[in-house]
């Protein structure tokens, strides 16, 4: 073969070559209906006709507290979580780099400068030792995979994949750290309105008790009353105690969602002090859910185990490798680059597999996994629609409760204005009063969780819709 046609050969191999033996992708069939659930529970989630959709709809443009604006931007900058799914995402383009540079040839150059004394014996001569000298420089390839069926290709399609789920994920990452500083934020305000709700009621209670007190040291009231209002007392003094600590926790939970304290002027006094999100529309269709995060990232996975199985069929094939060299040698370093002194080499390699009871368990592994990948797509999608399901359940039926609360704490606030006025006067006995203080107070708490639940339902539905990613 001459230098030439060697040539030739290696231009040609180094042409893409062969076809991949992966199976075509098809995106399996969404396992979820394809409209939201309807009934009792989704009647009143009529948004207007312009409402926008969660993934249209920027964090900043959805959370319209300025104050927990800069609260999630803190977060976004210092959370570790983040920073980890972001630092994989480089991590996975790294290797998805290496993988795919197999497709190409490794030219190495090479120079070599070598020198050999002998004796004269040794060529069955007599005199002196002999020196011998060699010198070449070579550019060459070393054992590259010719991929005529698609091997290499296969494994640099399933790092691609790999590397997209991984920026899927971390675009979840952010997803769920917007929506975990927002639930965090209004927690902490929700406790911190309960812990003000119970000091209030404890310092009427504590006026009660010294009002009773001093009655009771007049004769007008009995021991059975100044111990009755002492329970009351008692209670509210042991709820401060824990909305307090519940107050620590959730500031402890908000400082390690944003990666450092929070400053106590971005911290919210109470509930209604929280501008309320803005409104969002779940759409007619369920087909939203198809662009979450981490059903993209399910999907991604799924085909890196369609590639799997491509690389994992071509193992059954030839593998073809080529070693070759062009460069120039001569017996003294002086001569290296004169005319004649051109060298050049190749090794083609064919490998033939006969028998690898490997070859067989991987492929049928490579099947079974690609099998589980669609299992877990599916079982995303499904996951999905049930979070989006059960935020609007809730969006649906949460102003009815909130309604229907208040017109309870309004009349339980007016029958313990009554039962205190008939006590003064003598009327009732001072247990009507108790029962209705006891009342009054679990009223105006759980009105205070069924505000928070409100909140938190439309940062769920906002989150489960795919909203807060932003580059």
């Amino acid at each position: 073969m001459n230098q030439n046609t060697f040539l030739l050969l290696l231009g040609l191999a180094i042409l893409p070559a062969g076809c991949t033996l992966a199976p075509k992708y098809a995106r399996p069939k969404a396992p979820v209906p394809a409209a939201w659930p309807a009934g009792a529970a989704y009647q009143a989630i009529q948004p207007a006709a312009n409402t926008p959709g969660a993934p249209q709809l920027r964090w900043r443009e959805f959370f319209t507290d300025e104050k927990l604006q800069q609260v999630i931007a803190t977060a976004l900058t210092n959370n570790r979580d983040l920073r980890v799914a972001a630092l994989n995402v480089e991590m996975s383009r790294a290797e998805y780099g290496i993988q795919r540079a197999g497709v190409f040839p490794m030219v190495n150059a090479t120079g070599t400068v070598s020198k050999q004394r002998m004796p004269a014996s040794f060529f069955g001569q007599s005199g002196p030792a002999i020196t011998m000298e060699q010198d070449s420089v070579n550019l060459g390839v070393a054992e590259w995979e010719i991929d005529f069926f698609g091997r290499i290709r296969s494994l640099k399609d399933q790092a691609l994949a790999q590397y997209l789920a991984t920026e899927q994920g971390r675009r979840g990452a952010q997803i769920l750290l917007v929506s975990s500083v927002a639930n965090a934020y209004l927690t902490l305000a929700a406790d911190r309105e309960s812990l003000a709700l119970a000091q209030t009621t404890l310092a009427a209670q504590q006026g009660t008790f010294n009002m009773i007190q001093r009655r009771h040291d007049l004769g007008l009231a009995a021991d059975l009353d100044v111990q009755r209002a002492q329970t009351q007392v008692d209670g509210a003094r042991r709820d401060i105690a824990s909305f307090q600590q519940l107050v620590a926790q959730d500031e402890n939970a908000l400082n390690l969602l944003l990666g450092s304290p929070a400053p106590a002027g971005l911290l919210p006094a109470k509930l209604d002090g929280v501008v309320p999100p803005a409104e969002i529309s779940a759409g007619l269709s369920s087909e939203v859910l198809l662009l979450r995060p981490d059903v993209l990232q399910a999907e991604d996975l799924l085909k890196a185990a369609n590639a799997d199985i491509g690389a994992a069929r071509a193992d059954f094939f030839p593998r073809i490798s080529l070693t070759a060299a062009i460069g120039t040698g001569s017996g003294d370093l002086s001569g290296l680059f004169k005319a004649g002194s051109g060298t050049w080499s190749y090794a083609p390699q064919i490998v033939m597999p006969v028998f690898d009871a490997r070859t067989w368990s991987a492929h049928k592994a490579a099947k079974v996994q690609q099998q589980i990948a669609v299992t877990q797509y599916e079982k995303a999608i499904q996951s999905a629609f049930r979070e989006v399901a059960d935020a609007l359940a809730i969006r649906g039926t949460v102003d009815q409760q909130v309604q229907a609360q208040q017109s309870l704490v309004q009349a339980v606030a007016e029958t313990y204005r009554l039962s205190n006025s008939r006590y003064d006067m003598g009327i009732d006995s001072y247990l009507s009063v108790l029962d209705a203080q006891r009342s009054l107070y679990a009223a105006q708490q759980a009105l205070v969780t069924l505000r928070l639940a409100k909140l938190s339902s439309q940062v769920r539905l906002y989150s489960a819709l795919g909203g807060g990613w932003e580059k």
